[in-house]
């Protein structure tokens, strides 16, 4: 017979009766191996549901574990792929800031570039002008060297001004000043000579 159809308890074994016959078995014997066999059938029934018991908290530990463990490798894949993305990140993040520094960079050498050629320029004018200036004062010194000679050589007469009076000068002083029209301060030659 299977189980599903013949289950014994504990209670159905002290609850059995047994017809009496003349040559049959001693009753005070079988009420002791009933009493026996169904103290051992409800030992095994209690060890049975706490076996029961501890199977099913087993179960849900390992159910919990196997959840804990699936949690543990998805957030380990999680972690993964975003260190992998960070670093991808960080990359592309470097990659633009080193463009943008190139860039400025390269922007400030042209702006450097083009104020070196304003600042050449600019000194090339301030040289022509300077030229033109010491041109311009070269002619004013030797047109006015010219008039001074010219004035110096018309007139005949040395004259001297003592007290107020103009009075003609003696011989040698009146040949010193015009040797001293004639010849230029030492400051005019040099800008005419260059």
């Amino acid at each position: 017979m299977s189980d599903d159809v013949f289950r014994l308890t504990p209670l159905d074994v002290r609850k059995q009766e047994f017809k009496k016959t003349m040559r049959g078995y001693d009753p005070l014997e079988v009420e002791d191996f009933r009493s026996r066999v169904a103290d051992e059938m409800e030992r095994l029934v209690r060890e049975r549901l706490q076996y029961e018991e501890k199977h099913r908290v087993t179960s849900q530990q390992l159910d919990a574990f196997r959840e804990r463990e699936k949690a543990l490798n998805e957030a380990l894949v999680a972690a993964q792929q975003l260190r992998a993305e960070t670093k991808e990140q960080a990359e592309r993040e470097a990659q633009m800031i080193v463009r943008a520094a190139e860039a400025v960079a390269e922007t400030r050498l042209d702006r450097a570039h083009r104020d070196i050629e304003k600042l050449q320029d600019s000194a090339e004018g301030l040289a022509r002008q300077h030229n033109a200036y010491l041109q311009s004062l070269r002619s004013i010194v030797e047109r006015h060297k010219a008039e001074l000679d010219a004035l110096a050589a018309a007139q005949s007469a040395p004259f001297g001004k003592v007290a107020g009076v103009i009075a003609p000068a003696d011989e040698s002083e009146s040949e010193r000043q015009r040797e001293s029209r004639k010849s230029s301060p030492r400051w005019i030659r040099s800008i005419v000579e260059e």
